[in-house]
């Protein structure tokens, strides 16, 4: 079926024609959530009453066209609601992550002008309360979750929709004559910028309806679908494919509990699609050779066996569109006895994995390939809305993020940097025409990373030419802020924080020697070398210290995890510093990645245990 209205121009538009196509229709629904431990559905005649309800409240409550309203929440159905509700109004809404520091919300907050924001919980609530007084704009304050005492000025959201309802009642016409247009602003995400600021990147409902568009026509979803939900709904990546495109063709979404019970939920919600990030095939591969490992010698080597087979069968595949009669049998055998198996733990109909966010390792994909597992790597970036290029389920090109879509453009300019147009281009950054100028340049987005396309027109994605870094869990980190912090310590003397498609940040860390003896001598610490020096205890907990208050500052996923201290000082004769006194990033993560691997390694142990 797919979509199920090809004509829609706007957000509304595309939610209206969707609750209309569903009406009377009881055995369909868009969102089921967990509650006593079972998936109850979210009918789509109650969302929408619930939707229509919320934006009466709004409108009576002075929201109107273009007006700002954030939402700070963790992914649930109130997310949803808060949306469309929005949306529905022509105002705009602010996504934020809900591992954002109070310090970080209050400036999204001041820089967008926010009138309203929705908020999850009392977690939540009590960091809005807490930078109220600096935001003069903010006028309006809703919490998902029912306020068990009154808070001053602040509404729960079942109350917001009793109110709703009334006001509804009393004046039917409230929502009538609200004209969005396709070039209306529908949403401003906040994304790092190198000086750390962020910026609003501002998406117009064309921009997204466009997005939406392109990809159905990619990946042929119906109402027969169902996806699992735990990317965060703040992030471009999930909104538009794991939000925006299954509503529009009538798929199923399952919210997720959490991370860890993510196994758990596939066998439960039996998803045709998961939208994820490269670090769960991390995490899912190690927890698979671990459970594989436990079991007996035969079993182990039946399914190394099935591995080798599976490489050797799509290899064959891929080169000569078909596998010899003898893999072919040993693949048809190797799926009764190992696929299969391996199939049902994901719910036994999953169709595709889609990852984007992050490069994913290619060795990952030809081992999840090999067990008839498909992952569809894309790429794209939230000024893109986001997604501009992903490979095509007939030819998976591992290593590469696939063919554009459609109505999208992409070249290469001649220093390699990665050139996008279409009608998925962001229309600016909020209020920084200057910013907007740096990278959109006669309808070409400037993407800021380095890749080549090949013979195919599969987009190969080579390095990054801004230093931004992109964790493996898909998260966007400026790094020089974090070191701005780090260097404010007498005992930091140069820093480099690295975590480039890593699952956390490390800090390489050249210490202050001048000071560091100082502390020696006072604390009759006998270090005969710089090297015995910081491997002293009581010196590794001065730099633990600075982690400890510097992470009061960042969000969860801007934390520097652990730190790595080094005896040289990085120079421009070691080739570690550009002759304008740059640190060269590449080259030093280059010459330090023993000893990188070695912190890293010591990470996830400690992590995987806990």
């Amino acid at each position: 079926m797919g979509l199920i209205n090809p004509d829609f121009q706007t957000l509304p538009e595309l939610f209206s024609s969707v609750f209309s196509h569903y009406r009377g229709k009881k055995d369909k629904f868009p969102i089921a959530r967990k509650i006593n431990g079972v998936y109850e559905p979210i009918p789509y005649e109650a969302l929408e009453e619930d939707v229509q309800s919320f934006s009466a409240y709004l409108r009576e409550n002075g929201i109107d066209r273009h007006d700002r309203v954030a939402i700070l929440s963790e992914n649930r159905p109130g997310w949803y609601l808060a949306d469309m509700a929005i949306l529905n109004l022509g105002a705009i809404d602010v996504p934020l992550y809900p591992s954002l520091p109070p310090n970080q919300i209050e400036y999204i907050l001041q820089n967008c002008s926010a009138k309203g924001i929705v908020v999850s919980n009392m977690l939540q609530l009590g960091k809005i309360l807490s930078i109220w007084q600096n935001l003069p704009d903010l006028s309006l304050v809703i919490v998902m979750n029912r306020l068990e005492e009154p808070v001053d000025d602040v509404i729960d959201l079942n109350n917001v929709k009793e109110t709703g309802k009334k006001i509804l009642a009393e004046k039917p016409w409230i929502l009538d004559g609200i004209k969005v247009e396709p070039e209306d602003i529908a949403t401003i995400i906040y994304t790092s910028g190198t000086t750390g600021l962020p910026k609003g990147v501002m998406l117009t409902h064309r921009n997204l309806c466009e997005n939406v568009k392109s990809c159905s026509s990619v990946i042929r979803l119906d109402e027969n679908d169902c996806s699992l939900s735990f990317l965060p709904l703040s992030h471009a990546y999930e909104r538009t494919g794991g939000y925006y495109l299954l509503f529009s063709c009538g798929a199923a979404i399952y919210l997720a509990e959490s991370i860890e019970t993510i196994s758990l939920n596939m066998t439960e919600a039996k998803p045709t699609i998961i939208f994820t990030v490269p670090r769960l095939f991390d995490r899912m591969k190690a927890n698979m050779l671990k459970q594989v490992s436990s079991q007996s010698a035969v079993k182990q080597k039946i399914f190394n066996r099935a591995v080798k087979i599976g490489e050797e069968y799509h290899r064959q595949m891929n080169e000569k569109n078909r596998a010899s009669i003898t893999v072919s049998i040993q693949h048809k055998l190797a799926d009764k006895l190992v696929y299969h198996k391996i199939r049902k733990k994901f719910g036994g109909r999953l169709r595709y994995f889609v990852s984007g966010g992050a490069a994913l390792p290619q060795k990952i994909g030809e081992f999840f390939q090999a067990l008839e597992i498909s992952i569809l790597e894309g790429f794209g970036l939230t000024e893109t809305s986001p997604v501009t290029n992903v490979n095509r389920p007939e030819k998976i090109k591992f290593g590469t993020v696939g063919p554009v879509v459609n109505n999208v453009q992409v070249r290469i300019a001649e220093d390699g940097e990665i050139l996008i147009k279409g009608p998925n281009i962001m229309k600016g950054y909020w209020q920084d025409e200057v910013a907007t100028k740096e990278v959109i340049r006669d309808g070409w987005f400037y993407s800021g990373d380095i890749g080549v396309l090949d013979s195919d027109g599969y987009l190969k994605i080579t390095d990054r030419k801004k230093h931004i870094i992109v964790t493996s869990g898909g998260k966007n980190i400026a790094p020089q802020p974090i070191e701005n912090l780090i260097t404010d310590s007498p005992y930091v003397d140069q820093v480099i924080v690295i975590g480039e498609k890593r699952p956390f940040l490390i800090a390489v860390i050249v210490p202050d020697f001048a000071k560091l003896n100082e502390y020696a001598a006072a604390h009759s610490i006998a270090a005969k070398t710089s090297k015995e020096l910081i491997e002293y205890k009581d010196i590794l907990q001065i730099y633990e210290k600075i982690m400890r208050t510097i992470s009061r500052q960042l969000a969860t996923h801007e934390k520097v995890r652990k730190f790595l201290l080094i005896e040289e000082a990085f120079s421009i004769e070691k080739g570690d510093m550009t002759p304008t006194m740059k640190l060269k990033r590449k080259a030093i993560t280059e010459k330090y990645a023993q000893e990188i691997d070695k912190v890293y390694n010591a990470l996830n142990m400690v992590y995987n245990t806990e």
